[in-house]
């Protein structure tokens, strides 16, 4: 198994545990989760985070459960195995980006048995780092439909389907709140 971590910074030698910015609501049982953790995505599940740092964004796929209505609804005739949608206010961000993927040792983390997110409550140092300039083109290896909307307001619903649905940095999009 591969874990990675997505960093706009260059130079990163040990990755801390560290509380996130804004803490997520999180069910009995499961607040420690808003805690110092080192977060990781493992390598199936990378390409949520091939975006700029604060750029929003909804990633979709289908599950095991997901329904032809929900697919023909959602994808449409698209083959993509994901679906990534992004306001155009961030698009020239994301085509002339750069983002830094730290690979990280697995021994110390455990699954939060969501969308391939894994925690380490130690201080983690990477095995290796590679630089991604091309990030539309490490989507598209990554089998991710790029879809650029003016907002993402009009996929509110989206939860309500059998997809699965990621948001991410929601706080940051046009007339989310």
């Amino acid at each position: 198994m591969r874990l990675f971590h997505f960093s706009d910074h260059p130079d990163i030698s040990r990755f801390v545990p560290r509380p996130p910015i804004v803490a997520a609501a999180r069910p009995p049982g499961l607040e420690w989760l808003s805690g110092p953790l080192v977060w990781a995505i493992e390598e199936g599940r990378q390409a949520m985070y091939l975006f700029p740092r604060d750029c929003p964004r909804i990633l979709l796929w289908p599950t095991q459960r997901t329904t032809e209505e929900d697919l023909e609804r959602w994808f449409g005739r698209s083959t993509a195995r994901i679906l990534a949608h992004v306001e155009w206010a961030w698009f020239e961000r994301l085509r002339s980006g750069r983002l830094y993927r730290y690979e990280l040792p697995p021994g110390p983390f455990e699954s939060i048995q969501d969308a391939g997110m894994w925690v380490a409550r130690e201080t983690v140092e990477p095995v290796a780092m590679e630089v991604i300039d091309d990030l539309p083109a490490a989507l598209a290896d990554q089998g991710v439909e790029l879809r650029i909307m003016p907002s993402l307001t009009p996929l509110k619903d989206v939860w309500d389907s059998s997809l699965h649905a990621s948001g991410i940095r929601l706080r940051n999009a046009a007339g989310w709140a």
